[in-house]
């Protein structure tokens, strides 16, 4: 089923399918829900709850967004996490949820942490792939406000296309060489969404403390030639009092679970039926 809601101003998209435990699953950025949905065909007894973030897919980026957050680019409007959250938690609202389980890759794990700051009483557990708690250093911030300036000159194309590469595992594109390409396909961010978020990227803080407040379970999936979060960095999430189960796929990139659906959702439908009772 599809499904849409209005939250600050933005009508956002979600589809909503399965039954049993509810999973709402947190696409990474520039792509859409629809990253989830080769892993989601291979999960069975779970209802998945997959919206497009603000800004992504076909859910709007809203007009009010704050300008000024980010210090290298002061002009550029954000989505910060905490937006994110906000419509998280309204999404959940919407489909009358008191909680769920959150799977999150890249932005979407980023989320989670904020999501988990503010509502920890609605997580049942929480799947970070390929995500980290870990901030910007400064030169990722310098490199998120020269792709700020890229955006603005060239659009998004260019920025993209090398993205496509540089962060799918370069085993999966000697595997399956069209895979880059699928996934540049699913990249339809505008340019003006594109500042905003890489914007609250750049600006979204700390959560390496939030880790150890973290008193439900725990799912780290960390690929081994993902260029953008090192499997040191998502280490890290071992310190998370409700226990973690960290694994490392040597083979796959940032997009580890488009890379590998089958390996990323059996390991994922593992950890759940840990939470089923």
């Amino acid at each position: 089923m599809k499904g849409s809601f209005v939250c600050d101003g933005a009508r956002l998209c979600f589809r909503d399918s399965g039954a049993g435990l509810p999973v709402v699953f947190l696409h990474p950025t520039p792509l859409d829900g629809r990253f989830w949905r080769p892993l989601a065909e291979d999960l069975a007894g779970m209802r998945a709850i997959v919206p497009d973030l603000r800004g992504h897919g076909a859910s709007e980026l809203g007009s009010s967004l704050p300008v000024g957050g980010f210090d290298l680019v002061p002009d550029a409007p954000v989505i910060t996490m905490a937006q994110y959250a906000n419509d998280t938690l309204a999404l959940l609202d919407h489909l009358n949820l008191q909680e769920a389980v959150f799977a999150g890759c890249s932005i979407g794990g980023y989320v989670l942490l904020e999501l988990w700051r503010r509502a920890p009483e609605r997580i049942r557990g929480l799947a970070f792939v390929c995500s980290k708690p870990q901030p910007d250093n400064e030169a990722a911030r310098t490199k998120r406000a020269a792709s700020i300036q890229r955006v603005r000159q060239e659009g998004t194309a260019p920025l993209f296309d090398g993205m496509a590469q540089s962060l799918t595992g370069e085993s999966a594109r000697e595997r399956r060489p069209e895979i880059a390409a699928e996934v540049r396909a699913r990249m339809t961010v505008t340019a003006e969404a594109e500042i905003a978020i890489l914007a609250g990227l750049a600006t979204r803080p700390d959560s390496t403390s939030t880790v150890a407040t973290i008193d439900a379970p725990v799912l780290a999936i960390a690929g081994g030639e993902d260029t953008a979060v090192g499997a040191a960095d998502m280490a890290a999430f071992q310190a998370a009092p409700g226990g973690c189960e960290f694994h490392l796929l040597p083979d796959a990139g940032h997009f580890a679970a488009w890379e590998q659906p089958q390996k990323v959702a059996t390991l994922l439908a593992e950890w759940l039926r840990q939470l089923e009772s």
